[in-house]
Protein backbone atom coordinates (compact mmCIF):
# COMPACT_ATOMS: atom_id res chain seq x y z
CA UNK A 1 0.00 0.00 0.00
CA UNK A 2 1.05 3.46 -1.36
CA UNK A 3 2.76 5.47 2.11
CA UNK A 4 3.61 8.52 0.56
CA UNK A 5 3.19 12.13 -1.32
CA UNK A 6 6.31 12.98 -3.66
CA UNK A 7 6.50 16.58 -4.67
CA UNK A 8 8.66 17.66 -7.60
CA UNK A 9 9.89 21.73 -6.53
CA UNK A 10 11.00 23.13 -9.15
CA UNK A 11 12.23 26.46 -8.31
CA UNK A 12 14.22 29.80 -10.09
CA UNK A 13 17.90 28.01 -9.18
CA UNK A 14 17.01 24.38 -8.56
CA UNK A 15 14.99 21.01 -8.55
CA UNK A 16 14.40 19.35 -5.81
CA UNK A 17 11.79 15.75 -5.21
CA UNK A 18 10.65 15.22 -2.01
CA UNK A 19 8.77 12.37 -0.84
CA UNK A 20 6.72 13.21 2.51
CA UNK A 21 5.15 10.74 5.02
CA UNK A 22 1.03 11.28 6.58
CA UNK A 23 1.87 13.81 8.93
CA UNK A 24 4.04 16.05 6.19
CA UNK A 25 7.02 14.80 7.58
CA UNK A 26 10.45 14.70 4.88
CA UNK A 27 10.68 11.24 4.40
CA UNK A 28 13.69 11.49 1.26
CA UNK A 29 15.00 15.05 -0.47
CA UNK A 30 16.86 15.46 -3.26
CA UNK A 31 17.97 18.67 -5.15
CA UNK A 32 20.04 19.70 -7.85
CA UNK A 33 20.83 23.28 -9.36
CA UNK A 34 20.69 24.70 -12.82
CA UNK A 35 22.92 26.84 -15.21
CA UNK A 36 21.14 30.65 -14.72
CA UNK A 37 22.09 32.05 -18.08
CA UNK A 38 22.51 36.05 -18.92
CA UNK A 39 22.93 36.49 -22.24
CA UNK A 40 22.71 40.07 -22.02
CA UNK A 41 21.65 43.32 -19.20
CA UNK A 42 18.46 42.17 -18.12
CA UNK A 43 18.04 38.86 -19.92
CA UNK A 44 17.42 36.09 -17.73
CA UNK A 45 17.24 32.50 -19.16
CA UNK A 46 17.03 28.79 -18.20
CA UNK A 47 17.88 25.42 -20.22
CA UNK A 48 14.35 23.75 -20.46
CA UNK A 49 16.11 20.40 -21.35
CA UNK A 50 18.64 20.66 -18.69
CA UNK A 51 15.66 21.02 -15.83
CA UNK A 52 13.94 18.24 -17.29
CA UNK A 53 17.02 16.20 -16.84
CA UNK A 54 17.55 17.75 -13.34
CA UNK A 55 13.94 16.23 -12.29
CA UNK A 56 14.75 12.86 -13.77
CA UNK A 57 17.89 12.58 -11.26
CA UNK A 58 16.51 13.68 -8.10
CA UNK A 59 13.71 11.48 -8.42
CA UNK A 60 15.89 9.00 -9.05
CA UNK A 61 17.98 9.87 -6.13
CA UNK A 62 15.45 11.06 -3.49
CA UNK A 63 13.67 7.24 -4.30
CA UNK A 64 17.04 5.21 -4.18
CA UNK A 65 18.05 7.01 -0.92
CA UNK A 66 15.03 5.44 0.78
CA UNK A 67 15.10 2.02 -1.08
CA UNK A 68 11.60 3.27 -2.17
CA UNK A 69 9.49 2.45 -5.56
CA UNK A 70 6.97 4.31 -7.58
CA UNK A 71 4.58 1.97 -5.88
CA UNK A 72 5.37 3.59 -2.57
CA UNK A 73 3.65 6.54 -4.04
CA UNK A 74 -0.48 7.20 -3.61
CA UNK A 75 0.48 10.58 -6.24
CA UNK A 76 2.85 13.36 -6.80
CA UNK A 77 2.18 16.99 -6.74
CA UNK A 78 4.02 19.31 -9.10
CA UNK A 79 4.99 23.51 -7.48
CA UNK A 80 6.92 25.60 -9.48
CA UNK A 81 8.47 29.04 -10.27
CA UNK A 82 5.52 30.83 -12.07
CA UNK A 83 6.09 33.17 -14.39
CA UNK A 84 8.87 31.63 -16.44
CA UNK A 85 7.96 31.11 -20.10
CA UNK A 86 8.73 28.13 -22.10
CA UNK A 87 7.73 27.34 -25.98
CA UNK A 88 8.61 23.87 -27.28
CA UNK A 89 7.54 21.55 -30.67
CA UNK A 90 4.64 19.34 -30.12
CA UNK A 91 6.10 16.44 -32.06
CA UNK A 92 9.50 16.41 -31.11
CA UNK A 93 9.08 17.89 -27.37
CA UNK A 94 12.22 20.26 -28.12
CA UNK A 95 12.35 23.69 -26.85
CA UNK A 96 12.60 25.98 -29.49
CA UNK A 97 14.83 28.85 -26.88
CA UNK A 98 15.55 29.13 -23.68
CA UNK A 99 13.16 29.73 -20.87
CA UNK A 100 12.72 33.65 -20.53
CA UNK A 101 12.92 33.56 -16.29
CA UNK A 102 10.37 35.60 -14.41
CA UNK A 103 13.14 37.82 -13.62
CA UNK A 104 13.92 38.70 -17.37
CA UNK A 105 12.94 42.27 -18.42
CA UNK A 106 13.55 42.38 -22.46
CA UNK A 107 9.47 42.83 -22.87
CA UNK A 108 9.69 46.29 -20.99
CA UNK A 109 9.24 47.85 -24.89
CA UNK A 110 6.12 45.62 -25.11
CA UNK A 111 5.13 46.79 -21.65
CA UNK A 112 5.29 50.37 -22.52
CA UNK A 113 3.73 50.13 -25.46
CA UNK A 114 0.63 48.46 -24.13
CA UNK A 115 0.39 50.73 -21.33
CA UNK A 116 0.10 54.18 -23.49
CA UNK A 117 -3.27 53.10 -24.14
CA UNK A 118 -5.21 53.05 -20.74
CA UNK A 119 -1.71 53.20 -17.99
CA UNK A 120 -0.53 49.86 -16.85
CA UNK A 121 -3.66 49.24 -15.15
CA UNK A 122 -5.69 48.84 -17.70
CA UNK A 123 -5.66 44.45 -17.42
CA UNK A 124 -5.74 44.66 -13.96
CA UNK A 125 -9.51 44.52 -13.53
CA UNK A 126 -9.70 41.19 -15.62
CA UNK A 127 -6.12 39.73 -14.33
CA UNK A 128 -5.27 41.18 -11.35
CA UNK A 129 -2.06 42.40 -12.51
CA UNK A 130 -0.46 45.55 -14.08
CA UNK A 131 1.00 45.65 -16.75
CA UNK A 132 4.97 44.84 -16.10
CA UNK A 133 7.77 42.72 -17.55
CA UNK A 134 7.03 40.02 -14.43
CA UNK A 135 4.44 37.98 -16.78
CA UNK A 136 4.03 35.26 -18.89
CA UNK A 137 2.21 36.88 -21.82
CA UNK A 138 4.41 38.94 -22.98
CA UNK A 139 7.11 36.81 -22.26
CA UNK A 140 5.08 35.07 -24.90
CA UNK A 141 4.60 37.49 -26.97
CA UNK A 142 8.04 38.35 -27.25
CA UNK A 143 9.10 34.45 -28.09
CA UNK A 144 6.31 34.27 -30.95
CA UNK A 145 7.77 37.69 -32.52
CA UNK A 146 11.42 36.48 -32.50
CA UNK A 147 11.87 32.76 -32.57
CA UNK A 148 12.07 32.47 -36.64
CA UNK A 149 8.49 30.08 -37.55
CA UNK A 150 6.92 30.10 -33.92
CA UNK A 151 4.00 32.01 -34.26
CA UNK A 152 3.11 30.01 -37.43
CA UNK A 153 3.33 27.00 -35.72
CA UNK A 154 1.78 27.80 -32.82
CA UNK A 155 -1.63 29.33 -34.50
CA UNK A 156 -1.47 25.61 -35.53
CA UNK A 157 -1.32 24.35 -32.46
CA UNK A 158 2.08 22.65 -33.54
CA UNK A 159 4.21 25.12 -31.08
CA UNK A 160 2.76 25.05 -26.94
CA UNK A 161 3.30 27.51 -24.44
CA UNK A 162 3.57 26.57 -21.13
CA UNK A 163 5.02 27.58 -17.50
CA UNK A 164 7.22 25.41 -16.11
CA UNK A 165 4.54 23.37 -14.81
CA UNK A 166 3.01 22.64 -17.92
CA UNK A 167 6.72 22.07 -19.52
CA UNK A 168 7.20 18.51 -16.70
CA UNK A 169 3.42 17.21 -17.19
CA UNK A 170 4.45 17.31 -20.55
CA UNK A 171 7.03 15.35 -19.92
CA UNK A 172 5.92 13.30 -17.11
CA UNK A 173 3.25 12.12 -19.05
CA UNK A 174 4.86 11.63 -22.44
CA UNK A 175 3.74 14.27 -24.19
CA UNK A 176 -0.10 13.37 -23.32
CA UNK A 177 -1.36 16.07 -21.15
CA UNK A 178 -0.79 20.35 -21.86
CA UNK A 179 -2.23 21.49 -18.79
CA UNK A 180 -1.57 24.27 -16.41
CA UNK A 181 -3.89 24.89 -12.78
CA UNK A 182 -5.42 28.19 -12.64
CA UNK A 183 -2.93 29.56 -9.85
CA UNK A 184 0.37 29.07 -12.96
CA UNK A 185 -2.50 30.95 -15.40
CA UNK A 186 -3.50 33.51 -12.88
CA UNK A 187 0.18 34.34 -13.69
CA UNK A 188 0.23 34.87 -17.26
CA UNK A 189 -2.10 38.10 -17.74
CA UNK A 190 -4.18 36.20 -19.84
CA UNK A 191 -6.50 34.37 -17.98
CA UNK A 192 -10.23 36.09 -16.60
CA UNK A 193 -9.85 35.98 -12.97
CA UNK A 194 -13.34 35.48 -12.54
CA UNK A 195 -13.85 32.70 -15.17
CA UNK A 196 -10.95 30.95 -14.89
CA UNK A 197 -10.80 30.91 -18.79
CA UNK A 198 -7.87 32.42 -20.98
CA UNK A 199 -9.81 35.88 -21.69
CA UNK A 200 -10.23 36.39 -25.63
CA UNK A 201 -10.05 40.39 -25.41
CA UNK A 202 -6.29 39.93 -24.20
CA UNK A 203 -5.28 37.08 -26.38
CA UNK A 204 -6.04 39.52 -29.35
CA UNK A 205 -4.34 42.61 -28.00
CA UNK A 206 -1.30 41.02 -27.64
CA UNK A 207 -1.66 38.59 -30.74
CA UNK A 208 -1.62 35.46 -29.01
CA UNK A 209 -3.09 32.12 -30.65
CA UNK A 210 -4.85 30.32 -28.41
CA UNK A 211 -4.09 27.03 -30.11
CA UNK A 212 -0.98 26.73 -28.43
CA UNK A 213 -2.58 27.29 -24.86
CA UNK A 214 -2.68 24.63 -22.29
CA UNK A 215 -5.80 23.58 -20.72
CA UNK A 216 -6.56 25.11 -17.21
CA UNK A 217 -7.05 23.04 -14.76
CA UNK A 218 -7.60 22.75 -11.07
CA UNK A 219 -5.19 22.56 -8.41
CA UNK A 220 -5.82 19.11 -7.16
CA UNK A 221 -7.28 16.58 -9.09
CA UNK A 222 -5.81 13.70 -10.89
CA UNK A 223 -4.61 14.48 -14.72
CA UNK A 224 -2.87 11.75 -15.62
CA UNK A 225 -0.28 8.93 -14.61
CA UNK A 226 3.79 9.53 -15.04
CA UNK A 227 6.24 7.08 -17.67
CA UNK A 228 9.53 6.81 -16.56
CA UNK A 229 11.12 6.43 -13.04
CA UNK A 230 7.50 7.68 -11.85
CA UNK A 231 5.91 5.00 -13.66
CA UNK A 232 2.06 4.59 -12.81
CA UNK A 233 2.30 7.20 -10.39
CA UNK A 234 -0.81 9.46 -10.89
CA UNK A 235 -0.22 13.61 -11.34
CA UNK A 236 -2.49 14.86 -8.94
CA UNK A 237 -1.53 18.69 -7.72
CA UNK A 238 0.11 21.64 -9.37
CA UNK A 239 0.27 24.73 -7.81
CA UNK A 240 2.75 28.09 -8.45
CA UNK A 241 5.49 27.96 -6.01
CA UNK A 242 3.84 30.60 -3.92
CA UNK A 243 0.07 29.71 -4.24
CA UNK A 244 1.81 26.35 -2.68
CA UNK A 245 3.67 28.06 0.21
CA UNK A 246 -0.09 29.47 1.37
CA UNK A 247 -1.39 25.59 1.24
CA UNK A 248 1.55 24.37 3.18
CA UNK A 249 1.22 26.58 5.69
CA UNK A 250 -2.27 25.84 5.84
CA UNK A 251 -3.62 29.60 5.45
CA UNK A 252 -6.59 28.27 4.52
CA UNK A 253 -8.83 31.36 6.68
CA UNK A 254 -9.56 34.96 5.27
CA UNK A 255 -6.60 37.18 6.88
CA UNK A 256 -4.01 34.52 7.20
CA UNK A 257 -0.76 35.02 5.94
CA UNK A 258 2.91 33.55 5.01
CA UNK A 259 5.37 34.86 3.55
CA UNK A 260 8.11 33.05 1.57
CA UNK A 261 11.63 33.71 1.72
CA UNK A 262 13.94 32.54 -1.57
CA UNK A 263 15.56 34.05 -4.61
CA UNK A 264 12.79 36.34 -4.41
CA UNK A 265 10.45 37.18 -1.61
CA UNK A 266 6.69 37.10 -1.86
CA UNK A 267 3.56 36.90 0.62
CA UNK A 268 0.49 36.02 0.06
CA UNK A 269 -2.57 36.57 2.25
CA UNK A 270 -5.93 34.79 1.85
CA UNK A 271 -8.73 36.72 1.06
CA UNK A 272 -11.57 33.97 0.20
CA UNK A 273 -13.59 33.66 -2.65
CA UNK A 274 -13.98 36.56 -4.43
CA UNK A 275 -11.04 38.23 -5.90
CA UNK A 276 -10.12 41.43 -3.96
CA UNK A 277 -8.92 44.49 -6.07
CA UNK A 278 -5.86 46.32 -4.88
CA UNK A 279 -4.69 50.12 -4.82
CA UNK A 280 -2.02 49.80 -3.07
CA UNK A 281 0.34 48.26 -5.47
CA UNK A 282 -0.45 44.34 -5.07
CA UNK A 283 -1.24 41.52 -7.02
CA UNK A 284 -4.78 39.77 -7.38
CA UNK A 285 -4.25 35.90 -7.46
CA UNK A 286 -5.72 32.99 -7.53
CA UNK A 287 -4.88 30.81 -4.20
CA UNK A 288 -5.86 27.57 -5.02
CA UNK A 289 -8.53 25.63 -6.02
CA UNK A 290 -9.50 22.20 -5.17
CA UNK A 291 -11.15 19.63 -7.34
CA UNK A 292 -14.21 21.44 -8.64
CA UNK A 293 -14.76 23.66 -5.24
CA UNK A 294 -15.03 27.41 -5.57
CA UNK A 295 -11.30 29.22 -6.24
CA UNK A 296 -9.70 30.82 -2.83
CA UNK A 297 -7.66 34.27 -4.15
CA UNK A 298 -5.39 35.94 -2.05
CA UNK A 299 -3.33 39.04 -2.42
CA UNK A 300 0.10 38.94 -2.82
CA UNK A 301 3.22 41.50 -2.52
CA UNK A 302 6.03 40.17 -4.99
CA UNK A 303 10.02 41.27 -4.15
CA UNK A 304 12.28 40.34 -6.88
CA UNK A 305 15.20 40.31 -5.26
CA UNK A 306 15.89 38.49 -1.76
CA UNK A 307 18.20 35.58 -1.55
CA UNK A 308 19.43 36.21 -5.30
CA UNK A 309 20.81 39.52 -3.29
CA UNK A 310 22.78 37.12 -0.64
CA UNK A 311 24.20 35.05 -4.45
CA UNK A 312 25.22 38.65 -5.71
CA UNK A 313 27.21 39.38 -2.71
CA UNK A 314 28.94 35.76 -3.20
CA UNK A 315 29.40 35.26 -7.03
CA UNK A 316 30.00 39.24 -8.29
CA UNK A 317 31.82 40.67 -5.04
CA UNK A 318 33.02 37.32 -3.53
CA UNK A 319 32.58 38.85 -0.31
CA UNK A 320 30.95 35.07 1.07
CA UNK A 321 32.43 32.15 0.12
CA UNK A 322 28.45 30.20 0.69
CA UNK A 323 25.48 31.90 1.47
CA UNK A 324 25.09 30.00 4.54
CA UNK A 325 28.43 32.33 5.44
CA UNK A 326 25.92 36.02 5.44
CA UNK A 327 24.97 35.53 8.57
CA UNK A 328 27.98 35.13 10.66
CA UNK A 329 29.58 38.34 8.55
CA UNK A 330 26.44 40.22 9.45
CA UNK A 331 26.43 39.44 12.96
CA UNK A 332 30.10 40.52 13.39
CA UNK A 333 29.05 44.03 13.26
CA UNK A 334 26.31 46.08 15.64
CA UNK A 335 24.23 47.57 13.30
CA UNK A 336 24.35 48.61 9.44
CA UNK A 337 26.47 51.51 10.07
CA UNK A 338 24.37 53.98 8.50
CA UNK A 339 24.13 51.25 5.26
CA UNK A 340 21.52 51.29 3.19
CA UNK A 341 21.08 48.28 0.32
CA UNK A 342 18.16 48.71 -2.69
CA UNK A 343 18.17 45.70 -4.41
CA UNK A 344 16.37 46.80 -7.50
CA UNK A 345 18.67 44.85 -10.41
CA UNK A 346 15.43 44.25 -12.39
CA UNK A 347 13.34 46.97 -11.56
CA UNK A 348 11.03 47.01 -8.07
CA UNK A 349 7.71 44.87 -7.49
CA UNK A 350 5.49 45.05 -5.18
CA UNK A 351 4.63 47.98 -4.19
CA UNK A 352 6.22 50.03 -6.30
CA UNK A 353 6.05 48.68 -10.04
CA UNK A 354 8.62 50.50 -11.19
CA UNK A 355 10.62 49.25 -13.98
CA UNK A 356 13.30 52.04 -14.03
CA UNK A 357 14.52 51.68 -10.67
CA UNK A 358 17.83 50.79 -10.31
CA UNK A 359 20.31 48.65 -7.11
CA UNK A 360 21.73 51.10 -5.15
CA UNK A 361 23.67 51.11 -1.92
CA UNK A 362 23.69 54.14 -0.44
CA UNK A 363 25.02 55.96 3.18
CA UNK A 364 28.25 54.81 2.59
CA UNK A 365 31.45 56.06 4.80
CA UNK A 366 35.20 55.18 5.40
CA UNK A 367 33.66 53.69 8.71
CA UNK A 368 31.68 50.91 6.58
CA UNK A 369 33.08 47.34 6.14
CA UNK A 370 31.93 44.41 4.32
CA UNK A 371 29.86 43.53 7.82
CA UNK A 372 27.94 46.04 7.48
CA UNK A 373 27.28 45.54 3.71
CA UNK A 374 25.91 41.87 4.34
CA UNK A 375 23.88 43.25 7.47
CA UNK A 376 21.94 45.73 4.99
CA UNK A 377 21.59 42.80 2.55
CA UNK A 378 19.50 40.96 5.19
CA UNK A 379 17.51 44.21 6.22
CA UNK A 380 16.93 44.62 2.53
CA UNK A 381 14.74 41.69 2.50
CA UNK A 382 13.28 42.62 5.99
CA UNK A 383 12.09 46.22 4.61
CA UNK A 384 10.51 44.93 1.66
CA UNK A 385 8.31 42.92 3.60
CA UNK A 386 7.35 45.67 5.78
CA UNK A 387 6.17 47.73 2.63
CA UNK A 388 4.44 44.88 1.32
CA UNK A 389 2.79 44.02 4.68
CA UNK A 390 2.35 47.82 5.18
CA UNK A 391 -0.02 47.52 1.47
CA UNK A 392 -1.89 44.27 2.40
CA UNK A 393 -3.50 46.31 5.97
CA UNK A 394 -4.47 49.45 3.84
CA UNK A 395 -6.07 46.97 1.09
CA UNK A 396 -8.02 45.05 3.55
CA UNK A 397 -8.08 46.97 6.75
CA UNK A 398 -6.71 43.79 8.33
CA UNK A 399 -4.11 44.13 10.90
CA UNK A 400 -1.76 40.79 10.49
CA UNK A 401 -1.22 38.87 14.07
CA UNK A 402 1.63 36.88 12.98
CA UNK A 403 3.68 36.50 9.94
CA UNK A 404 4.04 32.83 9.14
CA UNK A 405 7.71 32.02 7.14
CA UNK A 406 9.28 29.78 5.18
CA UNK A 407 12.05 28.88 2.17
CA UNK A 408 15.59 28.54 2.51
CA UNK A 409 15.83 32.23 3.85
CA UNK A 410 14.36 31.44 7.09
CA UNK A 411 17.43 29.20 8.69
CA UNK A 412 19.28 33.03 9.46
CA UNK A 413 17.79 33.94 12.95
CA UNK A 414 19.18 37.56 12.44
CA UNK A 415 16.89 38.00 9.33
CA UNK A 416 13.85 36.47 11.35
CA UNK A 417 14.31 38.44 14.77
CA UNK A 418 14.89 41.72 12.91
CA UNK A 419 11.74 40.81 10.55
CA UNK A 420 9.81 40.71 13.31
CA UNK A 421 11.61 43.89 14.84
CA UNK A 422 10.84 46.19 11.94
CA UNK A 423 6.84 44.24 11.50
CA UNK A 424 6.25 44.70 15.02
CA UNK A 425 4.52 41.68 15.03
CA UNK A 426 5.31 37.95 15.40
CA UNK A 427 7.51 35.64 13.00
CA UNK A 428 6.41 32.59 12.80
CA UNK A 429 8.86 29.33 11.63
CA UNK A 430 7.27 26.34 11.20
CA UNK A 431 8.63 22.58 12.10
CA UNK A 432 8.69 22.11 8.17
CA UNK A 433 10.02 24.84 6.53
CA UNK A 434 9.84 22.62 3.08
CA UNK A 435 6.18 24.24 2.48
CA UNK A 436 6.48 24.54 -0.93
CA UNK A 437 6.76 21.26 -2.06
CA UNK A 438 4.44 20.23 1.00
CA UNK A 439 1.08 22.49 -0.53
CA UNK A 440 1.93 20.55 -3.81
CA UNK A 441 1.82 17.60 -2.00
CA UNK A 442 -0.60 18.23 -0.29
CA UNK A 443 -3.08 19.34 -3.23
CA UNK A 444 -2.12 15.64 -4.99
CA UNK A 445 -2.57 14.08 -1.26
CA UNK A 446 -5.82 15.66 -1.35
CA UNK A 447 -7.12 14.51 -5.02
CA UNK A 448 -6.40 10.88 -4.11
CA UNK A 449 -7.74 10.57 -0.72
CA UNK A 450 -4.37 10.14 0.77
CA UNK A 451 -5.61 13.10 3.20
CA UNK A 452 -9.02 13.24 4.47
CA UNK A 453 -9.55 17.48 4.05
CA UNK A 454 -7.89 20.63 5.21
CA UNK A 455 -8.38 19.89 8.67
CA UNK A 456 -6.16 16.96 9.01
CA UNK A 457 -3.24 19.11 7.35
CA UNK A 458 -3.88 22.01 9.86
CA UNK A 459 -3.73 19.45 12.26
CA UNK A 460 -0.12 18.60 10.99
CA UNK A 461 1.31 22.23 11.32
CA UNK A 462 3.53 23.11 13.79
CA UNK A 463 5.86 26.21 15.37
CA UNK A 464 9.54 25.47 15.35
CA UNK A 465 10.32 29.37 16.83
CA UNK A 466 8.37 32.13 16.87
CA UNK A 467 10.24 35.66 17.28
CA UNK A 468 8.76 38.28 18.72
CA UNK A 469 9.60 42.21 18.26
CA UNK A 470 12.08 43.84 20.19
CA UNK A 471 13.52 46.82 18.87
CA UNK A 472 12.42 50.12 20.18
CA UNK A 473 9.86 51.92 18.19
CA UNK A 474 11.55 54.97 17.53
CA UNK A 475 14.70 53.36 16.39
CA UNK A 476 12.25 50.88 14.26
CA UNK A 477 10.66 53.94 12.91
CA UNK A 478 14.20 55.73 11.71
CA UNK A 479 15.71 52.81 10.35
CA UNK A 480 12.77 52.53 8.27
CA UNK A 481 12.87 56.18 6.83
CA UNK A 482 16.25 55.73 6.17
CA UNK A 483 14.97 52.78 3.51
CA UNK A 484 12.09 54.68 2.46
CA UNK A 485 14.65 57.87 1.34
CA UNK A 486 16.90 55.28 -0.26
CA UNK A 487 14.08 53.83 -2.19
CA UNK A 488 13.47 57.11 -3.72
CA UNK A 489 16.74 57.93 -4.64
CA UNK A 490 16.56 54.08 -6.64
CA UNK A 491 13.20 55.07 -8.68
CA UNK A 492 13.20 55.83 -12.54
CA UNK A 493 17.37 55.47 -12.35
CA UNK A 494 17.43 53.96 -15.74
Amino acid sequence: MAQYVGAIDQGTTSTRFIVFDRSGGIVSVAQKEHAQIYPKPGHVEHDPLEIWRNTLTVVEEALARKGLRPSDLTAIGITNQRETTLIWDRATGKPLHNALVWQDTRVDPLVQEFARDGGPDRLRGTTGLPLTSYFSGLKLRWLLDNVPGAREKAAAGDVLFGTVDAWLVWNLTGGRCHITDVTNASRTQLMDLRTLEWDHGILKLFDIPRACLPAIVSSSEVYGEAVGPLKGVPIAGILGDQQAALVGQTCFQPGEAKNTYGTGCFMLMNTGETPYPSTYGLLTTVGYRFGQKRPVYALEGSIAIAGALVQWLRDNLGLIAASTDIETLARSVENNGGVTIVPAFSGLYAPHWNAGARGLIGGLTRFANKGHIARAALEATAFQTREVLDAMSKDTGIAVKELRTDGGMVVNELLMQFQADILDVPVVRPKVIETTALGSAYAAGLATGFWTGTDELVSNWAVDRRWRPELDAAERERLYANWCKAVERSLDWS
